[in-house]
């Protein structure tokens, strides 16, 4: 997730713990996604277009949190 903000991701994820549960329910749920895409989890068409759409509202707000920390960096 947000690759290109490796650096700030690092550093969000020592200093800041809403930041890194956030990022590790994020990839959790891009896990879980995963599984069910690939038919290792059953999972009905809404239950995976809901974790669909909260790992969205996840990878918002932690890239909401990155540009706030670079902009306390500048």
């Amino acid at each position: 997730m947000l690759h290109e903000y490796r650096d700030e991701i690092h550093d969000l994820k020592q200093d800041n713990a809403h930041f890194a549960r956030i990022f590790e329910k994020h990839n959790d749920l891009d896990k879980q996604i995963e599984h069910a895409e690939m038919g290792d989890t059953p999972m009905g068409d809404v239950e995976l277009e809901n974790l669909k759409k909260e790992k969205l509202l996840l990878k918002d707000e932690a890239y909401k949190m990155i540009m706030d920390y670079r902009k306390t960096k500048a």
